[in-house]
């Protein structure tokens, strides 16, 4: 009995000494890991915007080839970063892309016209938007109009900028602006001597499919075809 009282007595929780339960060491663990808690929660400073573009310094640019529709150029330079560095760079004046749109008879599923040339570059014949190259100080929006009529004889109503890129900016100073053309009359082409083109009518729906295909692999054709889908796209859903 005298050892049963002991134990008993052993097994009483002293005074001054709270019980712990099995839910108290989390709650006491959640109050440490506060502090912990309390710093990842501390939202992060946003990177300040540059004030202005940063630019490389131009320390010397030869004109290595000049042709008709572009100039290479051998630039030395110190990068923004502070590297110097050399660089082959293609100039051009610039180009403009049309997609031109006849939405007349389907809003949602619009006719879009299209070219098939050959290009020897690609060495195969491509599927393409109308396009052409910018005169020296040519406003881009009176470029694109001009080629619109020369390529395809439509003229447009309505033209709306869709967007602007660079193809490859690597070596390439290109910039492409494209636009969107609706509201068109027809006329006649005005071709250079160059150029065999075949022209045709496809649906969105069927300029998509052809994308994803592999049928139409032309840059500026796949920028403007899909962005003109999601734009549409997006105006459905409003």
């Amino acid at each position: 009995m005298p050892s049963k009282e002991k134990a008993a007595k052993a097994a009483k929780p002293k005074k001054g000494l709270k019980k712990v339960t099995p839910a108290q060491p989390q709650k006491a663990a959640a109050a440490k890991s506060k502090p912990a808690k309390a710093r990842k929660r501390k939202k992060l400073k946003a990177p300040k915007a540059a004030a202005a573009a940063e630019t490389a310094q131009l320390l010397s640019s030869v004109v290595v080839y000049q042709g008709p529709l572009f100039r290479v150029f051998h630039d030395k330079l110190i990068e923004p970063g502070g590297r110097k560095s050399e660089r082959d760079v293609i100039r051009h004046n610039g180009s403009v892309v049309i997609l031109a749109i006849d939405s007349s008879k389907n809003k949602k599923n619009p006719w879009i016209v299209v070219e098939r040339q050959y290009r020897h570059a690609a060495n195969q014949f491509l599927w393409e938007l109308p396009a052409g190259k910018l005169d020296p100080g040519e406003d881009a929006l009176a470029g694109a109009q001009r080629e619109l009529a020369e390529e395809t004889g439509y003229s447009a109503k309505k033209w709306k900028p869709l967007a602007e890129y660079y193809a490859s900016p690597g070596f390439l100073g290109e910039s492409m602006k494209v636009f969107v053309a609706e509201g068109l009359v027809a006329g006649d082409t005005n071709w250079d001597e160059d150029e065999q083109i075949e022209l045709r009518l496809v649906k969105l729906s069927e300029a998509l499919k052809m994308i994803e295909k592999g049928a139409i692999l032309d840059g500026k054709t796949l920028t403007g075809v899909l962005l003109y889908a999601r734009k549409l796209a997006g105006k459905r859903k409003k």
